[in-house]
């Protein structure tokens, strides 16, 4: 594996870690169910992926997103959502999940003002002390006093109701992921261990009812059973996950951008080690127990499941489309050409870049996709082209 070498203070923060996940699995016996692995590794107070202080979005990161890829990402997702917000009281707002380094919501926020459809508020939830400040800083710096004045970082989902648009870019592929095994017909579920010379191993543990009814639920709904020894990922959580941050909107609507599939091609029987993938600076693998903080674990998403948490937590269906759709049905081409009388050249070529990064089948076009919501609103027109629902 051609991983280049993290510095000597990176290992030693990576080992600290380590200390704190050897403590976790003694703690449990000896086997810690990879899920809290997974949360431990990414989300420990200081020391885990997305809450130490290293950067990880862009050129010097470990991945780029598509907020970092110029304007036009922003621009369509803002269309989109205003015309959620016309439908909506003066006090409806803006929710992002999870803000990566800001780059979204700065853009979201030029172009809702522009629209003149700028929400009451812009909330913020970020779990990462480090991310949150650099968001702050970002903001303040890039927009309006008055436009930042309606940034509020959150600490936890809204209790009280509200009105507004949920975005979630990148969230889902995140949260702790269980996985799962089948041995002679039976479910168990992939716990961590260490071995004798204080390495991480994948050991098999029982599962509980929760994870064992989920795989069940699978499989009835594939009309197949998994075979001896397939492995994948599985959120038994997520309609838990999904009711928390959004059970309390009244009106309005979510949008979901991630990597994944629909169920038929998540559970192909040649995926039989699952989706999961760390990101290392711009290199992917599966060493999810090589440096622990230093890389991000992701798991693909299950895009029926969302379809079905959304659902049971009392939304409607909204839509399901590819990135490069769901952006050329909501304003991409207006914005494409509003940069065909750009004077620099370099700029003009830098946008024509991302864009094709953005929609190119190859690259984000079809590998990402939208899934939207809607309580009591429209968003129809935003998943006009290159609907995908009969996938789920």
């Amino acid at each position: 594996m051609d991983l280049p070498s993290p510095s000597a203070e990176a290992v030693s923060h990576s080992n600290q870690l380590k200390n704190i996940l050897h403590a976790a699995i003694e703690q449990e016996g000896g086997a810690l169910p990879f899920a809290k692995y997974m949360e431990l590794a990414l989300y420990y107070p200081g020391l885990g992926y997305y809450s130490a202080g290293a950067r990880k979005f862009g050129e010097e990161g470990d991945f780029i997103t598509a907020p970092e890829l110029g304007g036009g990402f922003a621009y369509a997702l803002a269309n989109a959502g205003a015309s959620v917000l016309a439908q909506l009281d003066t006090e409806a707002v803006w929710f992002e999940v999870g803000a990566g380094t800001g780059a979204l919501a700065e853009k979201v926020l030029q172009r809702l003002q522009a629209l003149e459809q700028l929400p009451a508020q812009y909330w913020i939830l970020e779990p990462s002390a480090d991310l949150r400040e650099r968001q702050q800083q970002r903001l303040q710096a890039a927009l309006a006093p008055e436009i930042f004045a309606r940034c509020v970082w959150i600490d936890a989902p809204p209790e009280d109701p509200w009105q507004g648009v949920l975005v979630a870019n990148e969230v889902i592929d995140a949260l702790p992921t269980t996985r799962f095994i089948i041995e002679e017909g039976e479910v168990f579920e992939e716990c961590v261990a260490v071995d004798t010379e204080q390495k991480f191993r994948r050991v098999m543990c029982p599962a509980d009812s929760l994870v064992a009814g989920s795989v069940r639920h699978v499989e009835r709904n594939l009309g197949r059973l998994f075979f001896d020894g397939y492995c994948s990922e599985i959120l038994p959580q997520l309609p838990y996950w999904i009711q928390a941050i959004a059970g309390t909107m009244q009106r309005g609507a979510m949008l979901f951008i991630d990597y994944g599939y629909a169920r038929d091609e998540y559970y192909l029987p040649e995926r039989d080690d699952g989706t999961l993938l760390c990101h290392y600076r711009h290199r992917a693998h599966d060493d999810y127990f090589i440096w622990p903080g230093l890389q991000d674990i992701t798991a693909s998403v299950d895009f029926t499941a969302l379809a079905e948490a959304g659902v049971s937590a009392g939304f409607d269906m909204a839509g399901y489309c590819s990135q490069a759709s769901f952006l050329l049905s909501n304003g991409l081409p207006e914005f494409i050409a509003g940069f065909e009388h750009e004077s620099n050249e370099i700029t003009r070529y830098r946008e024509n870049q991302h864009i094709k990064k953005l929609i190119m089948p190859n690259e984000m076009g079809e590998r990402f996709q939208f899934m939207g919501f809607s309580r009591d609103v429209d968003i129809s027109a935003s998943f006009a082209q290159g609907d995908l629902s009969y996938r789920l």
